[in-house]
């Protein structure tokens, strides 16, 4: 079994539950995802599978190493390409897809996406700081304030929140539960948020995946 696949975030919708509540879902376009490169323990210390989304990437535009790497692969350029952990990758051929039917209904997965950029932002925006007073004179208002120390140690500390930029980092949502599992479609529906915009990739994951002892040990 793989670990995970790869997908596109669709957009967000509303659903019901037995009692009528409203809840919130995220609709993802998930796979059909393409094994482009295997990985054993004898030749790489661990099992795992190099998972290929999305056909059509402009050959022309690809660089020779990574034109050779899908001619031996011996399927076409695949403009997604993520590395995902198996149980054992000796048992899956090089060429077969992986479908969003891994997921069961009720599962709980994690999806890994890019959240969205915010750009340059102050202290209020990026950390809830909460601010000066805005009357009797204060110039202080939205100001971060003192940032570090006078004789020592005569520096800002690293990992001082300041203003920045915003967003646009990696993020993980964890627990998230599979409301509806479309194989037909390709699409999964999941209850609540995920990160990024629509038409960010995702990459869906099972919660807990361990895989087996061989798998996971690496070279003696």
């Amino acid at each position: 079994m793989v670990e995970g696949i790869i997908g596109i975030k669709v957009g967000m919708t509303q659903t019901f539950d037995e009692k009528g509540n409203v809840i919130p879902a995220t609709v993802i376009q998930a796979g059909p995802c393409t094994v482009v490169q295997k990985k054993t323990v004898d030749t790489d210390g661990y099992a795992a599978v190099q998972l290929g989304f999305i056909d059509g990437k402009e050959y022309n535009k690809l660089s020779k190493p990574v034109k050779g790497h899908f001619e031996k692969a011996g399927i076409p350029p695949l403009k997604v390409v993520k590395e995902f952990r198996c149980d054992d990758s000796e048992e899956v051929k090089q060429g077969a897809q992986f479908f969003v039917d891994i997921f069961a209904e009720g599962e709980k997965i994690n999806i890994v996406g890019t959240s969205k950029g915010k750009g340059f932002a102050g202290v209020i925006k990026r950390y809830g700081f909460k601010g000066g007073k805005k009357t009797h004179g204060s110039m202080f208002h939205r100001r971060p304030g003192s940032i570090g120390q006078s004789a020592w140690p005569s520096r800002v500390i690293k990992g001082k929140k300041m203003p920045g930029r915003m967003g646009d980092e990696r993020v993980t949502v964890k627990n998230l539960t599979v409301i509806q599992s479309d194989k037909d479609n390709n699409m999964l529906i999941v209850k609540g948020a995920v990160p990024g915009a629509k038409g960010g990739y995702l990459l869906l994951k099972k919660m807990n995946f361990t895989p087996s002892v061989d798998a996971g040990k690496g070279k003696e």
